[in-house]
């Protein structure tokens, strides 16, 4: 299914973009802007935007490691 018109992504590419950085880095934060990248494309219009992240949102990958889950709660507070 094409998810980006502008730039012709599909929801295959997200996937395997995801998946990709995921193999490549275990520790990585996956956000839209580096799938972009690692497709070498931009955000255009950004009318995909929402559909784009709910594909994101489908693949198993793209959780937050568990190492970096508790870090915000864990870092002091600024006073």
């Amino acid at each position: 299914m094409i998810v980006c018109h502008c730039q012709n992504i599909t929801n295959h590419d997200i996937h395997a973009a995801i998946d990709w950085m995921r193999a490549a880095d275990p520790e990585t934060i996956i956000t839209p802007r580096k799938v972009y990248r690692a497709l070498g494309k931009a955000a255009d219009c950004g009318g995909c935007v929402s559909l784009f992240v709910d594909t994101m949102r489908r693949n198993d990958n793209l959780e937050v490691p568990m190492q970096l889950r508790a870090l915000r709660r864990a870092a002091p507070q600024e006073g």
